[in-house]
C-alpha cells in the first residue's frame, strides 16, 4: 500500500499518465454558496459597485511562529526580504532547487514572531515540509482548507476571511469605521472597525479601486458580514458566490494553480517521501490538450508566470543557483488571450446539436476542468507556442478569456489558436466528457486584461469586423 507520494509514482509508472487521469474530480470551492443574486451581477458589481468577496473556506491558514519564521520564509522564497516588516503582507512564491515554481501565496507577518500564509497547498506543504526538517526553531499551525463536499457536516475554520473591493468600496469602509481611514501602501497592514469589533485589514485593491481584506475570529463571521451588507446597501455592494469568484482572476491576471513542480529530482526525493499518497500533489489532476509523456514539461520558472519582478539575488534561496542560470528575456511570458466570439459561439452550439460534433463543454464563468489546466497554444504554422492556463467568461468584458504563457517574441496582437479539449475524445477524468477538440481563435492581450485598441492590432478578428 502506498504511504507517500513517492510511492505512489512508482506505482504508476507514468506520471503524466496519472494525473491526466485522476479521478479527483471537479475541484470546488467549499462551503460558499455558488450565487447570491446570480454570476453577472456579481463579476459587474466588483468593477462598477462593490462586492463583499467571502474567502474564508478555499484556503489553507498556516501560522508560523517563533524566532526561526523569517528565516524559513526568506530561505524558501523568491522574493526580497529586504524592507518587511511587521504589519506587511508579501506574495509568496517558493521555487524548487531546480528553479521551478511550486505555487504562491499570500504571507502577513502579523505579530513580531508569527506570520500567516494564506494559499493554496502546495506552497503550505513545502513549508510544513521544511519547518519539519531543515533545523529551524518554528512551531507550525496548519488549519487546513474546508472539505470540498462536507455532506451536511458543521465546518470551522480559525478565522473568517472577507475582501470590501470595487470603485465604491472605500465610502463601504469608512462607513463601517465611522469616520476616515487612512489608505495605507498596497499590502500593508491595520485594523479597522465593524459593528463594535476591531478587525485586522489588509490594503488590497481591484480594478484600480481601493479596497481591503478584513479578517477575525471566525465566531465573529456572521455579525461582520451582516454589518457589511447593511452598510454596503446604499453603495450597491453585492455578495459573490463561489461560482463567480475565481473567475476574478481572468481580469487581474493571476496563474492560481501551476501544476507543483516536485514530481521529478533526486534532490527532491525526500519531499516526496514526506508528502502523503493522499496529498495534493499525490491526487491532483492536469487537464488540457497539452500532452507530453515528461512530466517536466509541464514545470515553469518564475518569469513564465509572470513573477519574474519577485526574483531578487539579494539572499540565498532555494533554486537561486539555477535561476541565476537563465536569461529572462528569453522565458515564456504571461499574457491574456481574448477568445474569438465565432469559435465560442460554435463550441457553445455543439450542445444543442444532437446530429453534429461535441466539443468540450464551456462552463461559465469559470471553464477549467482540472487541478492544473494546460491547453496548447499554437500558431498559424501549428508550432506549439505556449500554454493556455485559466481559462472562462467575464461578463463585464463579455469576452472569453485565458491566462497563459507564451513565446517572448509574440506581440501583442497576434492572434493565436488555443486547442480546446483532449486527445482522442477525452482522458478518463471524470470531469471529461466524450468530445472533439477545437482549435480556437485567440488575440494576445495585456495582462491585466483591457481591451486592446482596435488600430493596435496586426491581422485578426477585431480588425477585420472593424473593416
Amino acid at each position: 500500500m502506498a504511504r507517500n507520494l513517492e510511492d505512489v509514482l512508482n506505482a504508476a509508472g507514468n506520471t503524466v499518465d496519472m494525473l491526466r487521469n485522476s479521478q479527483l474530480g471537479a475541484y470546488v470551492y467549499p462551503v460558499v454558496a455558488p450565487e447570491f443574486h446570480n454570476w453577472r451581477s456579481e463579476q459587474w458589481a466588483w468593477q462598477h459597485s462593490a462586492v463583499l468577496f467571502d474567502q474564508s473556506h478555499h484556503m489553507v491558514n498556516l501560522y508560523l511562529r517563533g524566532r526561526d519564521a523569517l528565516k524559513l520564509l526568506t530561505d524558501t522564497m523568491i522574493n526580497s526580504p529586504k524592507g518587511w516588516e511587521l504589519n506587511k503582507a508579501k506574495q509568496y512564491v517558493p521555487t524548487t532547487p531546480y528553479g521551478h515554481v511550486i505555487g504562491d501565496g499570500i504571507i502577513f507577518w502579523q505579530e513580531p514572531e508569527e506570520f500567516c500564509y494564506v494559499g493554496r497547498a502546495p506552497a503550505s506543504n513545502w513549508l510544513r515540509y521544511h519547518a519539519e526538517t531543515g533545523g529551524y526553531d518554528v512551531a507550525v499551525e496548519l488549519d487546513d482548507r474546508s472539505p470540498m463536499r462536507p455532506m451536511g457536516k458543521p465546518v470551522s475554520r480559525s478565522v473568517w476571511r472577507f475582501q470590501i473591493q470595487g470603485p465604491n468600496a472605500w465610502a463601504i469602509i469608512e462607513k463601517l469605521n465611522g469616520g476616515p481611514l487612512e489608505k495605507l501602501k498596497f499590502f500593508n497592514m491595520s485594523t479597522m472597525n465593524i459593528a463594535g469589533h476591531t478587525v485586522r485589514t489588509l490594503r488590497h485593491g481591484m480594478s484600480g479601486a481601493p479596497g481591503l481584506e478584513i479578517w477575525g475570529p471566525y465566531a465573529e463571521q456572521e455579525e461582520i458580514r451582516a454589518a457589511i451588507l447593511e452598510a454596503g446597501r446604499e453603495f450597491g455592494i453585492v455578495p459573490c458566490g463561489s461560482r463567480a469568484y475565481p473567475s476574478n482572476t481572468l481580469e487581474s491576471g493571476w496563474i492560481p494553480s501551476p501544476l507543483p513542480a516536485i514530481y521529478t529530482g533526486d534532490k527532491l526525493k525526500g519531499y516526496r517521501e514526506w508528502l502523503g499518497a493522499d496529498s495534493y500533489e499525490a491526487t491532483g489532476s492536469i487537464g488540457g490538450s497539452f500532452v507530453s509523456d515528461n512530466i517536466e514539461d509541464y514545470y515553469l520558472n518564475p518569469w513564465e508566470l509572470g513573477y519574474g519582478p519577485f526574483v531578487k539575488f539579494d539572499h540565498d534561496f532555494h533554486g537561486r543557483e539555477a535561476l541565476e542560470k537563465l536569461d529572462p528575456a528569453a522565458q515564456r511570458t504571461k499574457v491574456t488571450l481574448a477568445w474569438h466570439p465565432e469559435d465560442m459561439a460554435k463550441i457553445m452550439a455543439s450542445l444543442f446539436d444532437p446530429d453534429g460534433e461535441q466539443y468540450k463543454f464551456f462552463d461559465v464563468p469559470l471553464a477549467n476542468y482540472a487541478s492544473s489546466n494546460y491547453d496548447r497554444v499554437i500558431d498559424a504554422s501549428g508550432r506549439t507556442v505556449g500554454v493556455s492556463m485559466f481559462t472562462g467568461y467575464s461578463y463585464n468584458e463579455k469576452q472569453a478569456l485565458s491566462l497563459a504563457t507564451i513565446d517572448p517574441t509574440i506581440p501583442i496582437g497576434t492572434e493565436l489558436r488555443v486547442v480546446w479539449g483532449e486527445e482522442n475524445g477525452g482522458t478518463r477524468k471524470t470531469t471529461v466528457e466524450p468530445h472533439k477538440q477545437i482549435e480556437v481563435r485567440a488575440i494576445v492581450s495585456p495582462v491585466p486584461y483591457s481591451r486592446v485598441a482596435r488600430e493596435t492590432y496586426h491581422q485578426g478578428w477585431r480588425t477585420a469586423a472593424e473593416a
